[in-house]
């Protein structure tokens, strides 16, 4: 009985193990494809390529330029595409303005 369950205990540390790799390589792929779109949204309202966006400059594309609604829309990244709703992005915006200084540069 207890090779049994020493048995049984480290099969179940074993997929425990494997579910911890397998979950850290999907929040990497994730991390990085969120990235790559948020970075895309930004290089889309910085039409002057200053890297650094006021809020009113966000919030003005977001519900103005056509491109940037069309990019929002069909990047496959909900926590992006969620901006396109008023509430949503206001709050997204207190949280990203980490020193509140009514501008977002690329590192926030």
């Amino acid at each position: 009985i207890e090779i049994a369950l020493n048995n049984k205990l480290a099969a179940r540390a074993a997929k425990r193990e494997a579910d911890a790799k397998r979950a850290q390589k999907e929040i990497a792929e994730f991390t990085g494809q969120f990235l790559s779109a948020a970075r895309r949204c930004f290089e889309l309202i910085d039409k002057d390529g200053g890297g650094t966006l006021s809020t009113a400059e966000i919030v003005k594309a977001v519900k103005e330029d056509a491109e940037v609604i069309t990019f929002l829309r069909t990047c496959g990244e909900e926590n992006l595409q969620f901006l396109l709703h008023p509430p949503r992005l206001q709050k997204a915006l207190e949280i990203l303005d980490t020193d509140n200084s009514g501008e977002v540069d690329e590192k926030e």
